[in-house]
This record gives structure tokens, sequence and C-alpha cells, in this order.
């Protein structure tokens, strides 16, 4: 079995999909890897450092393709590149099939197998190969650092000769994979931490890591089977927003997170209520590359209003791209893994398996 990897556009993204750790992981288990020259080095990864695995590289983009039967990527490369695959390879990643819809039914046309690891259903058995999981929890880590980075204030609560500084009051908008991380990170630091989220399930995690859980009359019925949030009705939207209203006058930092997958992000932070907060506070808002959780988030663009800072990244991980290539890579690794039959040494595209039959793409 062939494996391969092209180097990203290191522009918009500085993940890699297969580190040397993976590569001799791979190559033990009887894997040929084929990467494309300078693969990771931006990432202090040297290609000899690959090559003392038996890894293969290649000048071109298109001798990896023709060489490699599967092909693992951070996202569905670009046209001109999709366009060298041949009928029943495999390509694995995050594909973003909602956004890329019209690309990966012209691959899946031409019989080639796309997997979409934005797909993986929440089960016990596929949390190895967890990406959304394993990308957001240090998504949510990087947002914290970074507002407490643009906060002119210390962050924990401190007693001296001179006065009190009181603690920083933190608000994590979503509380999944991110906003736990978020909530863990800030109470690390000494702020003292707030939470809601439309689904009643996330009260008890919230309160585990030592935030206050802030209740919406409504949220027990508003968690899917897979987990994830469902889009709320007007009336639960109102009593959130009054409730946050409230909540955001004596709030310090902000952190969003609250997606719908394969939607735009739920407005969830209006103008008006970022007018009530005190001047010098910031939002972090992770859902920005997906139009946003406030009316006013802007991707890559600081924001300020009335003394309130604005930011989101459009992508946070470019931040932490080693941390974030390391479990990236080994998401990979257990996926591929779960397609190999190891008797036959081949790849069994089995769709009695709940996970490989979600992440196709059909």
């Amino acid at each position: 079995m062939k494996i391969g990897s092209l180097r990203e556009n290191i522009s918009l993204e500085k993940r890699v999909a297969i580190t040397p750790e993976i590569a001799k992981k791979f190559i033990k288990d009887g894997f040929e890897i084929n990467l494309q020259k300078n693969y990771a080095t931006h990432l202090g990864f040297e290609d000899k450092e690959y090559e003392s695995l038996n890894v293969n590289f290649y000048d071109q983009e298109e001798d990896v393709i023709k060489n490699s039967f599967i092909l693992a990527q951070l996202n569905l490369p670009k046209k001109d590149v999709s366009d060298k695959l041949t009928e029943n390879k495999i390509i694995i990643g995050l594909l973003n099939p909602y956004k890329n819809k019209d690309d990966l039914n012209i691959l899946v046309n031409k019989k080639i197998n796309c997997f979409s690891l934005d797909l993986l259903p929440r089960i016990t058995r596929a949390q190895s190969m967890d990406v959304l999981s394993s990308q957001a929890n240090l998504a949510g880590y990087k947002a914290v650092v970074e507002s407490f980075g643009k906060f002119e204030k210390a962050i924990p609560m401190m007693m001296t000769a001179a006065g009190t500084v009181p603690a920083a009051k933190v608000l994590i908008v979503g509380a999944g994979v991110a906003g736990l991380q978020a909530i863990a990170t800030s109470k690390r630091m000494g702020a003292i931490v707030f939470a809601t989220d439309v689904r009643m399930a996330s009260k008890e995690q919230v309160e585990s890591l030592g935030g206050k859980f802030l209740i919406v009359e409504g949220s027990e019925n508003l968690e899917t089977e897979g987990g994830y949030a469902k889009e709320t009705s007007d009336d639960f939207k109102k009593k959130q927003e009054d409730l946050l209203s409230e909540t955001l006058k004596k709030i310090d930092i902000v952190i969003c997170t609250a997606l719908i997958p394969g939607k735009k992000a739920p407005i969830i932070i209006k103008e008006h209520m970022l007018d009530n907060m005190q001047s010098g506070s910031i939002v972090y808002d992770l859902a920005a590359i997906q139009g946003g959780n406030t009316a006013v988030s802007k991707v890559d663009e600081i924001i300020e209003r009335k003394g309130v800072k604005i930011m989101g990244d459009s992508n946070i991980l470019n931040k932490l791209p080693v941390s974030a290539s390391n479990l990236f890579s080994k998401n990979i690794y257990n996926f591929v893994l779960n397609l190999y039959d190891k008797e036959k040494k081949q790849i069994n595209i089995n769709l009695e398996d709940e996970i490989i039959e979600k992440t196709l793409i059909k």
C-alpha cells in the first residue's frame, strides 16, 4: 500500500497530514510513503528526517499522485491537482463537503473514493480518528491565549500591599470540545469562567471544569443524536439574547465557539449586546470563518467597537501547526488502519462499517 501527501499552500495551511513519527508507524506496518520535496520543512521537519525512515520524495505533485494509492491531505487539493487522481484511488482529509460539493461530485463521478473526516460519526470506536475534536481542542486553548494576550489587565486575582487586582471574568459561548478546553485553560490562568450552550448535557461538563453554567430555558431539547447543537427557535434566541445581554455587562473576555456543521454560524452576540460591554473587553470568535457568532466579526481583522476588540482568525491552528499536525496525522493513521485489511494486505471499503459509510462521499 502506497500513501502520498502533497505540500500544502503554507500561506493558508501550515499543518501537514504525515509527520515523521506517523511515517515511521506506517512504514513499520508495511506501507510505502511518498511525499513532495520540502513537505514539512516550514515546521522544522527536514526531508532528510523522513528519508532516514525510507520515505520517498518527488519534486512534482503529479509524481506523488501517480505513485500513491491513498492521498492524505488537510484540505481538498486545488482542482488542477485533484484532476490528476485516477479511478479507484483514495483521498482522505478535511474535504469540507458542504463548501466543496461540486468539486467532490466530479471526483466521485470519476470513481475516486473521497473520505471526509468532517463527517466522522461521534461513536466510541471513532474517537482516535476524530479530527474535529483533536483540532478543536487546540483551537479552544489557543483562542484563550490569543485573547489574554490582547487583554490589558491581569487575568488572576492578585492581592498586593497596594490593593487587590480582581480576577478577569470570561464567558465561553458554546461548550463543545473547543469550549470545554477554553474553560479549562481560562480556569488554569485564574479567571472566573461562565459558559452557555443550547445543550443541557453540557452543564455537568462545564461545572466539572469549574465553570458556571448559564441556563437558558428550553435548552434540554436542542441536541442532535450525533451530539451537535441544533438550530434554535426564535423564542429560544430571544431568551438567550436577554440572558447574554445582562451577563455581558460584567464580562471581560468572550470566547465564541458555537458552530452548526455545514451551515453559517449562528449570530449570538448582536451589536447592541457588544455596546453593553465594558471598554477594554475582548471577544475572540472561533466561528468567524463561518460567518461569526457576533454581528461584526471579520476574518483576520480586529474590529474595535466602543473600546471592545472583536477578533477571529481564518485558521487559528496555523499558530499551533506542529501540535496540530501531530494530532491530525495520528487521526489519519488510525483512519487508514481502519480501512486496511491486514490479512489480505489491501484496502477494504466496507460500507457496513459506520465509520467508513459515514465519511465516504457518495
